[in-house]
């Protein structure tokens, strides 16, 4: 499909006086768009479900996170594997973002990068992409030829390939094994994908990441436990946590987040079970991270 006759390049009606209106109406417009993109969003759980459910399990086996993307998409993939080092306590070579351009490409357009599918597969074979790795590729208009290039080699590689795109039936959704196609329709401003398509598209990210990071047990009830306390805000975050989750008092909570070293799930694991700190990590081995299996 030509890319003037994507939806999100189109005009929208709704929009068309918008240069025109006070400051609060123009706001209005803009906010009764966004409004629009959960319920689409909505639509396409089932499929956000088993990308969940395929991604868990290809990363429990120790496969990676990789997103692919160009412009706006490759810098909210490189976002979302970026974030979930801090929040989850994963390693950073377990999710990766790339994008067309290379790392530079997030604060600087990088002309002509993401119209080469070669690229893309130099940069998955640069990452020793394996069968066991999930690959993201992200594209608002769904044929960008960067990610298109870059899933068609994660599937010759045997590797989980999904989708995320802002236009229905679009290219790189009838490439990919999990299609995740959203229409959220014309832009505010026309073609301005970094808006609606943009809010869509983190929107199921977090959806996945997190998904994905509950399935391997880095959340208790709906508790960080695998965050890193790397700053003076994150130690006291992981003291509030160990309290919520053991109904222990601050000073416990920080004495026995100490004798840890500041692993948040297993000073939650020591309290509540009564065991010392190797007893505890061996317990959290034995049950693959999941606070719930040995508390409730």
């Amino acid at each position: 499909m030509r890319i003037e006759n994507l939806d999100t390049e189109k005009r929208n009606p709704n929009s068309l006086q918008i240069d025109r209106v006070s400051t609060a109406e123009m706001l209005r417009i803009i906010n009764q768009e966004d409004q629009t993109i959960a319920q689409q969003v909505g639509e396409k759980l089932e499929l956000i479900a088993e990308a969940v459910d395929q991604g868990s399990a290809r990363y429990k086996k120790g496969g990676r996170l990789i997103y692919i993307g160009a412009g706006t998409s490759g810098r909210l993939g490189l976002l979302d594997a970026v974030e979930l080092v801090p929040t989850y306590g994963i390693s950073p070579d377990r999710a990766i973002g790339l994008i067309a351009g290379g790392n530079q490409a997030f604060v600087r357009a990088v002309e002509g990068a993401e119209d080469s599918k070669e690229l893309a597969v130099e940069d998955l074979k640069a990452i020793s992409l394996s069968k066991e790795d999930v690959v993201i590729g992200l594209a608002a208009s769904g044929r960008t030829p960067y990610v298109i290039g870059g899933l068609e080699y994660a599937n010759d590689i045997g590797a989980l390939t999904i989708a995320i795109s802002c236009n229905p039936q679009s290219q790189i959704g009838q490439i990919a094994i999990i299609p995740i196609d959203v229409p959220v329709g014309p832009e505010v401003v026309t073609g301005s994908t970094r808006m609606k398509a943009g809010t869509a598209q983190k929107m199921i990210l977090n959806m996945i990441s997190t998904g994905i990071m509950i399935k391997l047990g880095y959340v208790y009830q709906n508790l960080m436990i695998n965050v890193q306390t790397t700053n003076e805000k994150l130690v006291d975050r992981g003291i509030r946590i160990i309290c919520e989750a053991t109904g222990s008092s601050r000073q416990k909570a920080a004495e026995t987040m100490k004798l840890t070293n500041n692993e948040v799930n297993t000073a939650i694991v020591m309290i509540e079970k009564k065991l010392d700190v190797d007893q505890a990590r061996t317990l959290i081995k034995d049950n693959e991270g999941a606070l719930a299996k040995i508390i409730d």
